[in-house]
């Protein structure tokens, strides 16, 4: 009677190949990963500059002060920029968004200082430049720089 079973040295090349595949394709992943979070922080960066811009518009040509930049994107306000649940203008955005690459913090703080320690954006009241704090880069990507 001839019995049939696979040989150690089989089974160690099997294992041997799903490694091999297991390198290749996990880096892919995180690679992937990077891309969706950046992706995720230009269409978040589109959206806040065109409601800035928007409410610049219509508040006589000025942009939300730092001081009540959530409150004044995220709630109606009357024409000189006061909060006024009756106000005329906003809301703008529905929630300061999230940055996807801030690590500590909130994730939707708004800061004017560059640089600052778990501060999500960077916002300029005078200017209304707005971008993603420059407080690192995640796997190459200078938050700054978008």
């Amino acid at each position: 009677m001839k019995r049939t079973a696979f040989t150690l040295v089989e089974l160690l090349i099997v294992v041997i190949i799903l490694g091999i595949l297991a390198a290749v394709v996990i880096p892919q992943f995180s690679d992937a990963s990077t891309d969706a979070r950046l992706s995720s922080l230009m269409t978040n960066l589109q959206t806040i500059r065109g409601q800035l811009d928007l409410y610049k518009l219509q508040h006589n040509g000025n942009y939300p002060s730092l001081a009540s930049f959530a409150d004044q994107m995220t709630k109606k306000t009357n024409a000189d920029g006061t909060v006024n649940a009756a106000g005329k203008y906003g809301p703008y955005l529905q929630r300061i968004p999230t940055n996807p690459f801030t690590v500590g913090g909130t994730g939707n703080d708004v800061t004017n200082t560059a640089a600052a320690a778990n501060k999500a954006w960077y916002y300029d009241e005078t200017t209304g430049e707005f971008k993603a704090n420059n407080g690192g880069t995640t796997n190459g990507v200078a938050h700054s720089s978008l």
